[in-house]
């Protein structure tokens, strides 16, 4: 049994920065890849950012791209998502998950019917 725990998230003013982080266990967190998806009210749930196995592989949504940055820890089977001039359209419930395929290296990872573990989400709260 998989478990995500995330943390970090918080209140913040436009242009200000938060760190999540998420904590795995219950598989060999260095052997599959991890996602980071958010969820605003009223909104399906979007992809953020996702970082393979390695570490070698990583990818943004486009609204993202120069602002957030993720990154990973396979000793500490931890997960970081370091977000940099916030705005108020940033504000969601972030969700990190994980994988379901090994060692994936191929270029596919924004859907999120490929993770099937999820985290119970952190509320962040960008205000103008």
């Amino acid at each position: 049994q998989v478990q995500l725990v995330e943390s970090g998230g918080g209140l913040v003013q436009a242009g200000g920065s938060l760190r999540l982080s998420c904590a795995a266990s219950g598989r060999t967190f260095s052997s599959y890849t991890m996602g980071w998806f958010r969820q605003a009210p009223g909104k399906e749930r979007e992809f953020v950012a996702a970082i393979n196995y390695s570490g070698g592989r990583i990818y943004y949504a486009d609204f993202v791209k120069g602002r957030f940055t993720i990154s990973r820890d396979n000793a500490k089977n931890t997960v970081y998502l370091q977000m940099n001039s916030l705005k108020p359209e940033d504000t969601a419930v972030y969700y990190c998950a994980q994988d379901k395929r090994l060692y994936y290296s191929g270029t596919y990872y924004s859907g999120s019917n490929l993770y099937d573990d999820w985290g119970q989400g952190t509320q962040v709260t960008v205000s103008s």
